[in-house]
């Protein structure tokens, strides 16, 4: 019998319906910079790692909050009507995930950047570094997505 097929299968409307909800939860890199390049202003991207981490290279434009500090405290002046996209190392590292849980608690709207900065890395699109966010702009792009 087949390995892929010994679990069953899932109707199209079943399949519908679980990508349509992925969806809804991540983003990748490649929609997370054409909203930035656009200027999309409901969107802010929260860097979940470290402050040395964010110092060390992170998306233009992304805000540090460690995940381990969101608390309703920390978040209470963030505006709720935004989008908040959190990301972290890649998919090794939980934190992107630990901060769109915290936040998703605290009633934030979130997604999760798929594979993180090592794919935002691997797709060719540029890192700031330093305290400052930076600016993603059209011109700091080298891929073919």
């Amino acid at each position: 019998m087949s390995a892929v097929l010994a679990s069953g299968l899932a109707t199209a409307s079943e399949s519908a319906q679980f990508f349509a909800a992925q969806l809804q939860f991540r983003t990748d890199a490649a929609d997370l910079a054409a909203d930035l390049i656009a200027g999309e202003v409901q969107i802010v991207v929260i860097d979940t790692r470290s402050a040395a981490a964010y110092q060390a290279g992170h998306i233009p434009g992304a805000v540090s909050v460690p995940h381990r500090t969101m608390t309703a405290e920390t978040t209470a002046n963030w505006d709720r009507q935004q989008v908040y996209v959190c990301y972290c190392d890649g998919i090794g590292c939980n934190g992107s995930t630990w901060g769109a849980y915290k936040l998703a608690k605290l009633g934030f709207q979130v997604k999760e950047l798929i594979g993180g900065l090592r794919y935002w890395q691997q797709d060719g699109y540029a890192v700031a570094t330093g305290e400052a966010a930076g600016v993603l702009m059209a011109s700091t792009i080298d891929c073919e997505c």
